[in-house]
């Protein structure tokens, strides 16, 4: 079985300390900053800007940056974050009329591509793109809340999507956004999992320990 990842959450970080926290999640080993940028359209609420990315691709040994448009028209952002230094820039499906022209600006912009599909969105969606993508970001919870709790329906989709990236890209990188826990976290890699995105409910919890330590307690569960 490949490495699952640990893709820390940035946007539940401390927002007036982000250098510093930058430098644990840095100094923890995760292996990759999931980056929330919502439009108040798409989702109810604001998300992470272009020149907090910019800043932290800065960093030394910045780990890569998945960017995650909860955005009406994603369409319309990729030259920003390609030039704020994204690595992977993951769109919702749901927002847009032309997935395949948008993977291919992404891909001609210098990123690598990838499908964020809300809970309830079918996977047939991906019939035709699959092959073009490098990740796909399965919400497990609703998009745009933080906090919410796993929805456990979603444990068939991701078995359901295993074994379409088996058939149809097996170096899909099948990353589980909302609900992840100590107590989740088995579940789902069992499922198929690839990436955790893991934020209040595992490692920015500063009132039990430091960020470095849980990361290590959630690698620890991981490798089982």
């Amino acid at each position: 079985m490949n490495k699952i990842k640990i893709a820390a959450s940035l946007i539940c970080a401390d927002p007036l300390n982000l250098e510093q926290e930058m430098n644990h999640l840095t100094e923890a080993e995760v292996d990759l900053i999931h980056f929330d940028v919502m439009d108040g359209h798409f989702v109810p609420r604001y998300g992470l800007y272009p020149e907090i990315l910019k800043e932290i691709k800065k960093q030394d040994n910045c780990p890569f940056v998945d960017v995650h448009m909860m955005v009406s028209n994603p369409e319309d952002y990729i030259k920003l974050y390609a030039d704020a230094g994204a690595d992977y820039f993951n769109f919702h499906i749901e927002s847009c009329n032309h997935a395949h022209r948008i993977i291919k600006k992404i891909m001609a912009a210098g990123m690598r591509p990838g499908i964020a599909l809300n809970p309830d969105t079918p996977l047939s969606f991906l019939d035709w793109i699959i092959q073009d993508i490098e990740m796909v970001v399965l919400m497990t919870i609703n998009p745009g809340i933080v906090g919410h709790r796993f929805i456990p329906e979603m444990l068939n989709k991701i078995k359901e999507l295993r074994t379409l990236a088996n058939d149809k890209n097996p170096s899909l990188i099948i990353e589980l956004d909302g609900g992840v826990t100590p107590d989740t976290i088995p579940s789902m890699i069992q499922a198929g999992a690839d990436a955790l995105v893991c934020g209040n409910g595992t490692i920015f919890r500063p009132h039990e320990d430091t960020i470095k330590n849980k990361t290590k307690y959630i690698r620890n569960i991981i490798n089982g």
